[in-house]
Protein backbone atom coordinates (compact mmCIF):
# COMPACT_ATOMS: atom_id res chain seq x y z
CA UNK A 1 0.00 0.00 0.00
CA UNK A 2 1.44 3.34 -1.14
CA UNK A 3 2.03 6.14 1.36
CA UNK A 4 0.55 8.82 -0.87
CA UNK A 5 -1.21 8.08 -4.14
CA UNK A 6 -3.75 10.00 -6.39
CA UNK A 7 -5.16 9.16 -10.03
CA UNK A 8 -7.02 10.82 -12.84
CA UNK A 9 -8.80 9.42 -15.88
CA UNK A 10 -7.88 10.15 -19.36
CA UNK A 11 -9.15 8.40 -22.30
CA UNK A 12 -10.33 5.84 -20.72
CA UNK A 13 -7.48 4.81 -18.51
CA UNK A 14 -6.73 5.17 -15.28
CA UNK A 15 -3.44 7.07 -14.22
CA UNK A 16 -2.29 6.96 -10.95
CA UNK A 17 0.93 7.91 -9.27
CA UNK A 18 1.82 7.56 -6.11
CA UNK A 19 4.75 7.60 -3.53
CA UNK A 20 5.28 3.65 -1.98
CA UNK A 21 6.17 2.63 1.28
CA UNK A 22 10.13 1.72 2.43
CA UNK A 23 10.92 -1.56 1.21
CA UNK A 24 14.35 -1.75 2.33
CA UNK A 25 13.59 -4.49 4.90
CA UNK A 26 11.61 -7.09 2.48
CA UNK A 27 13.56 -10.60 2.24
CA UNK A 28 16.55 -9.17 3.83
CA UNK A 29 17.89 -12.44 4.92
CA UNK A 30 21.18 -11.44 6.19
CA UNK A 31 20.27 -8.18 8.58
CA UNK A 32 20.65 -9.29 11.93
CA UNK A 33 17.75 -8.08 13.62
CA UNK A 34 15.98 -10.98 11.95
CA UNK A 35 18.31 -13.56 13.58
CA UNK A 36 17.94 -12.42 16.97
CA UNK A 37 15.63 -15.35 18.92
CA UNK A 38 13.66 -14.46 21.90
CA UNK A 39 15.43 -14.33 25.48
CA UNK A 40 18.87 -13.29 26.73
CA UNK A 41 21.63 -13.20 25.61
CA UNK A 42 24.08 -16.46 26.11
CA UNK A 43 26.81 -14.34 25.91
CA UNK A 44 26.34 -11.81 28.82
CA UNK A 45 26.89 -12.26 32.12
CA UNK A 46 23.05 -12.59 33.15
CA UNK A 47 22.48 -14.99 29.81
CA UNK A 48 25.89 -17.29 31.68
CA UNK A 49 23.67 -17.30 34.84
CA UNK A 50 20.42 -18.39 33.57
CA UNK A 51 22.14 -21.15 31.35
CA UNK A 52 23.58 -22.34 34.38
CA UNK A 53 20.51 -22.72 36.39
CA UNK A 54 18.80 -24.29 33.52
CA UNK A 55 21.69 -26.50 33.37
CA UNK A 56 21.16 -27.48 37.13
CA UNK A 57 17.31 -27.89 37.08
CA UNK A 58 17.32 -25.16 39.23
CA UNK A 59 18.74 -24.42 43.17
CA UNK A 60 18.60 -26.70 45.61
CA UNK A 61 15.74 -26.40 48.19
CA UNK A 62 16.42 -26.29 51.91
CA UNK A 63 12.74 -28.08 52.52
CA UNK A 64 14.17 -30.72 50.11
CA UNK A 65 15.70 -33.51 52.48
CA UNK A 66 15.69 -36.77 53.59
CA UNK A 67 17.20 -38.02 56.58
CA UNK A 68 17.71 -41.65 57.65
CA UNK A 69 18.40 -43.22 60.87
CA UNK A 70 19.39 -46.80 61.99
CA UNK A 71 19.78 -48.17 65.28
CA UNK A 72 22.62 -50.19 66.38
CA UNK A 73 23.13 -53.36 66.79
CA UNK A 74 23.51 -52.91 70.81
CA UNK A 75 23.85 -56.20 72.85
CA UNK A 76 24.18 -59.29 70.70
CA UNK A 77 22.48 -62.45 72.04
CA UNK A 78 25.78 -64.41 71.87
CA UNK A 79 28.39 -61.86 71.78
CA UNK A 80 31.35 -63.14 69.95
CA UNK A 81 32.80 -59.70 68.64
CA UNK A 82 32.68 -57.47 71.08
CA UNK A 83 34.93 -54.74 69.22
CA UNK A 84 37.81 -52.84 69.98
CA UNK A 85 39.54 -55.54 71.50
CA UNK A 86 37.31 -56.53 73.85
CA UNK A 87 36.54 -59.52 75.68
CA UNK A 88 33.65 -62.07 74.77
CA UNK A 89 31.99 -62.67 77.63
CA UNK A 90 28.37 -63.97 78.36
CA UNK A 91 27.95 -62.36 82.18
CA UNK A 92 23.84 -61.36 82.08
CA UNK A 93 25.24 -58.71 84.75
CA UNK A 94 27.30 -57.27 82.14
CA UNK A 95 24.42 -57.03 79.84
CA UNK A 96 22.19 -55.77 82.25
CA UNK A 97 20.27 -52.34 81.49
CA UNK A 98 22.00 -52.40 78.25
CA UNK A 99 19.37 -52.17 74.59
CA UNK A 100 19.14 -55.85 72.73
CA UNK A 101 19.59 -56.31 69.08
CA UNK A 102 16.25 -57.76 69.36
CA UNK A 103 14.78 -54.41 70.97
CA UNK A 104 16.40 -52.31 68.84
CA UNK A 105 15.37 -54.30 65.77
CA UNK A 106 11.90 -54.50 66.41
CA UNK A 107 11.62 -50.63 66.99
CA UNK A 108 13.55 -50.05 64.48
CA UNK A 109 10.77 -51.80 62.43
CA UNK A 110 7.85 -50.20 64.24
CA UNK A 111 8.98 -47.17 64.30
CA UNK A 112 12.22 -45.97 61.99
CA UNK A 113 9.43 -44.39 59.01
CA UNK A 114 7.69 -42.66 61.72
CA UNK A 115 11.22 -41.03 63.33
CA UNK A 116 12.47 -40.42 59.57
CA UNK A 117 9.25 -39.21 58.61
CA UNK A 118 9.01 -36.23 61.73
CA UNK A 119 12.19 -34.93 61.08
CA UNK A 120 11.45 -31.47 61.03
CA UNK A 121 14.93 -29.88 60.90
CA UNK A 122 18.75 -31.37 60.11
CA UNK A 123 22.13 -29.95 59.71
CA UNK A 124 24.87 -31.12 56.45
CA UNK A 125 27.68 -31.47 58.98
CA UNK A 126 30.35 -29.23 58.39
CA UNK A 127 34.35 -29.79 57.85
CA UNK A 128 37.28 -27.75 58.70
CA UNK A 129 41.41 -28.78 57.58
CA UNK A 130 43.65 -28.30 60.69
CA UNK A 131 46.18 -26.42 59.71
CA UNK A 132 50.10 -25.40 61.19
CA UNK A 133 51.91 -22.84 60.00
CA UNK A 134 55.63 -23.87 58.71
CA UNK A 135 58.35 -20.97 57.95
CA UNK A 136 61.39 -21.51 56.18
CA UNK A 137 62.04 -18.38 54.23
CA UNK A 138 59.82 -15.71 53.73
CA UNK A 139 55.60 -15.88 54.53
CA UNK A 140 54.70 -18.73 56.75
CA UNK A 141 52.99 -21.55 54.88
CA UNK A 142 49.75 -23.11 56.75
CA UNK A 143 50.34 -27.17 55.77
CA UNK A 144 47.46 -29.24 56.64
CA UNK A 145 48.25 -31.92 59.06
CA UNK A 146 44.35 -33.20 60.40
CA UNK A 147 40.37 -32.30 59.91
CA UNK A 148 37.36 -32.38 61.52
CA UNK A 149 33.74 -31.70 61.79
CA UNK A 150 31.76 -30.74 64.41
CA UNK A 151 28.47 -31.95 66.04
CA UNK A 152 24.97 -32.02 63.77
CA UNK A 153 21.35 -30.89 65.46
CA UNK A 154 18.50 -32.72 64.33
CA UNK A 155 14.69 -31.53 65.10
CA UNK A 156 11.77 -33.55 65.48
CA UNK A 157 7.66 -33.69 65.72
CA UNK A 158 6.98 -35.96 68.54
CA UNK A 159 3.52 -37.71 68.73
CA UNK A 160 1.60 -37.95 71.95
CA UNK A 161 3.50 -41.06 72.85
CA UNK A 162 6.69 -39.70 72.92
CA UNK A 163 7.72 -42.84 70.60
CA UNK A 164 10.74 -40.12 68.55
CA UNK A 165 11.37 -39.31 71.38
CA UNK A 166 12.12 -42.85 73.19
CA UNK A 167 13.63 -44.42 69.83
CA UNK A 168 16.99 -42.07 70.39
CA UNK A 169 16.95 -42.99 73.86
CA UNK A 170 16.84 -46.49 73.40
CA UNK A 171 19.59 -45.72 70.72
CA UNK A 172 21.99 -44.09 74.44
CA UNK A 173 20.79 -46.71 76.27
CA UNK A 174 22.89 -49.02 73.40
CA UNK A 175 25.77 -47.02 75.11
CA UNK A 176 25.23 -47.01 79.07
CA UNK A 177 22.99 -48.99 81.68
CA UNK A 178 21.16 -47.11 84.09
CA UNK A 179 20.77 -50.31 85.68
CA UNK A 180 24.61 -51.08 86.57
CA UNK A 181 26.24 -47.40 85.34
CA UNK A 182 28.42 -49.78 83.06
CA UNK A 183 29.22 -48.58 79.35
CA UNK A 184 28.94 -50.66 75.99
CA UNK A 185 31.78 -51.17 73.84
CA UNK A 186 31.94 -49.10 71.10
CA UNK A 187 30.82 -51.04 68.08
CA UNK A 188 27.68 -51.74 69.64
CA UNK A 189 26.43 -48.31 69.49
CA UNK A 190 27.50 -46.22 66.49
CA UNK A 191 25.92 -46.63 63.25
CA UNK A 192 25.90 -45.00 60.27
CA UNK A 193 23.38 -41.97 59.80
CA UNK A 194 22.86 -40.87 55.99
CA UNK A 195 21.36 -37.08 54.92
CA UNK A 196 20.41 -36.32 51.16
CA UNK A 197 19.43 -33.39 49.45
CA UNK A 198 16.97 -34.18 47.22
CA UNK A 199 15.71 -32.68 43.90
CA UNK A 200 14.09 -33.47 40.18
CA UNK A 201 15.30 -34.56 37.18
CA UNK A 202 13.52 -33.17 33.50
CA UNK A 203 13.92 -35.98 32.40
CA UNK A 204 11.67 -37.94 34.89
CA UNK A 205 8.54 -37.72 36.49
CA UNK A 206 10.00 -38.40 39.56
CA UNK A 207 9.82 -35.62 42.32
CA UNK A 208 12.22 -36.66 45.30
CA UNK A 209 15.45 -37.83 43.84
CA UNK A 210 18.67 -37.79 45.49
CA UNK A 211 21.02 -35.11 43.98
CA UNK A 212 23.69 -34.81 46.60
CA UNK A 213 24.29 -37.10 50.07
CA UNK A 214 26.74 -37.53 53.11
CA UNK A 215 27.07 -40.37 55.44
CA UNK A 216 28.37 -40.38 58.73
CA UNK A 217 30.76 -42.74 59.69
CA UNK A 218 30.66 -43.98 63.56
CA UNK A 219 27.26 -41.90 64.71
CA UNK A 220 25.12 -41.71 67.90
CA UNK A 221 22.99 -39.53 69.83
CA UNK A 222 25.27 -37.58 72.05
CA UNK A 223 22.53 -35.10 73.08
CA UNK A 224 19.04 -35.46 73.63
CA UNK A 225 17.33 -32.07 74.72
CA UNK A 226 14.75 -31.56 77.08
CA UNK A 227 11.26 -31.03 76.71
CA UNK A 228 9.52 -27.47 77.50
CA UNK A 229 6.38 -27.81 78.28
CA UNK A 230 3.82 -24.42 78.77
CA UNK A 231 -0.03 -23.63 80.15
CA UNK A 232 0.44 -20.55 77.71
CA UNK A 233 1.12 -22.42 74.53
CA UNK A 234 -0.65 -24.78 72.57
CA UNK A 235 1.90 -25.74 69.92
CA UNK A 236 3.31 -28.99 68.67
CA UNK A 237 6.00 -30.32 70.77
CA UNK A 238 9.60 -30.95 69.48
CA UNK A 239 12.67 -32.26 70.50
CA UNK A 240 16.60 -31.58 69.85
CA UNK A 241 19.07 -34.58 68.77
CA UNK A 242 22.74 -33.69 68.75
CA UNK A 243 24.57 -36.59 66.91
CA UNK A 244 28.31 -36.57 67.35
CA UNK A 245 30.17 -39.26 64.50
CA UNK A 246 34.20 -40.07 63.45
CA UNK A 247 33.87 -38.46 60.32
CA UNK A 248 32.01 -37.91 57.26
CA UNK A 249 32.19 -39.09 53.04
CA UNK A 250 30.41 -37.57 50.37
CA UNK A 251 28.12 -40.46 48.23
CA UNK A 252 28.92 -39.19 44.68
CA UNK A 253 33.13 -38.14 45.65
CA UNK A 254 34.55 -40.26 48.29
CA UNK A 255 32.50 -43.56 46.99
CA UNK A 256 33.64 -42.99 43.41
CA UNK A 257 30.20 -43.78 42.51
CA UNK A 258 29.01 -43.97 38.80
CA UNK A 259 27.95 -40.35 38.87
CA UNK A 260 29.08 -37.73 36.96
CA UNK A 261 29.02 -34.56 39.09
CA UNK A 262 28.27 -31.02 36.94
CA UNK A 263 26.28 -32.86 33.81
CA UNK A 264 23.16 -31.51 33.15
CA UNK A 265 21.27 -35.07 33.73
CA UNK A 266 24.05 -35.54 36.40
CA UNK A 267 24.87 -38.69 34.97
CA UNK A 268 21.95 -40.79 36.24
CA UNK A 269 23.41 -44.29 35.33
CA UNK A 270 22.39 -47.16 33.65
CA UNK A 271 21.05 -49.70 36.33
CA UNK A 272 20.46 -53.40 35.58
CA UNK A 273 16.72 -54.35 36.38
CA UNK A 274 16.75 -57.56 39.32
CA UNK A 275 13.87 -60.17 39.09
CA UNK A 276 11.63 -58.13 40.62
CA UNK A 277 10.72 -56.14 37.71
CA UNK A 278 10.34 -59.03 35.48
CA UNK A 279 8.01 -60.67 38.14
CA UNK A 280 6.11 -58.07 38.76
CA UNK A 281 4.61 -57.06 35.46
CA UNK A 282 2.96 -60.51 35.25
CA UNK A 283 1.17 -59.96 37.96
CA UNK A 284 -2.50 -58.90 38.24
CA UNK A 285 -2.54 -54.53 38.63
CA UNK A 286 -4.07 -54.70 42.37
CA UNK A 287 -1.20 -57.06 43.31
CA UNK A 288 1.44 -55.20 41.01
CA UNK A 289 0.62 -51.64 42.64
CA UNK A 290 1.23 -53.58 46.27
CA UNK A 291 4.63 -55.43 44.72
CA UNK A 292 5.45 -51.93 44.26
CA UNK A 293 4.48 -50.14 47.17
CA UNK A 294 7.15 -52.75 49.36
CA UNK A 295 9.73 -52.08 47.05
CA UNK A 296 9.30 -48.42 47.48
CA UNK A 297 9.35 -49.14 51.23
CA UNK A 298 12.50 -51.59 50.96
CA UNK A 299 14.35 -48.10 49.03
CA UNK A 300 13.57 -46.30 52.36
CA UNK A 301 13.95 -48.28 54.82
CA UNK A 302 17.07 -50.49 53.93
CA UNK A 303 20.22 -48.72 55.05
CA UNK A 304 22.60 -47.43 52.72
CA UNK A 305 26.84 -48.13 53.09
CA UNK A 306 28.19 -51.23 54.65
CA UNK A 307 25.14 -52.95 55.88
CA UNK A 308 24.04 -53.33 51.79
CA UNK A 309 27.75 -53.64 50.90
CA UNK A 310 27.56 -50.34 48.88
CA UNK A 311 24.57 -51.90 46.51
CA UNK A 312 21.70 -49.54 46.69
CA UNK A 313 18.59 -48.95 44.78
CA UNK A 314 18.06 -46.69 41.49
CA UNK A 315 19.02 -44.19 40.69
CA UNK A 316 22.35 -44.60 41.19
CA UNK A 317 25.07 -47.40 42.07
CA UNK A 318 27.41 -47.24 44.53
CA UNK A 319 30.64 -49.81 45.12
CA UNK A 320 31.54 -50.30 48.95
CA UNK A 321 32.92 -47.52 50.97
CA UNK A 322 37.21 -48.73 51.34
CA UNK A 323 37.08 -48.24 55.14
Amino acid sequence: MAILRGGKRIGGHDIRIGMPRDRSLDNVYKDPRLKRTMGGNPETTIGRFQSYVNEAEGFARSARYYAEFQLPRGIPSGRQDSGLGAQPTNDPEEKLGFSTQTDNMATQISDGRRVRAFCSAIQMPDREIITKEVKHNGPARKVAYDFKSGDISATFYADKFMRERSYFELWQKAAFSTANFNYNFYNDYVTPLNIFQLGQFASRQERDDVTYGVQLLDAFPKTISAVDYSAEANSVQTFTVTFTFRYWVNYFIDQQGNIELGSPSFGKPTVKKGPFGGILKLLPPELRRAGRDVLNDLRRRVPLGRVTGGRVFPPFKIPPLNI
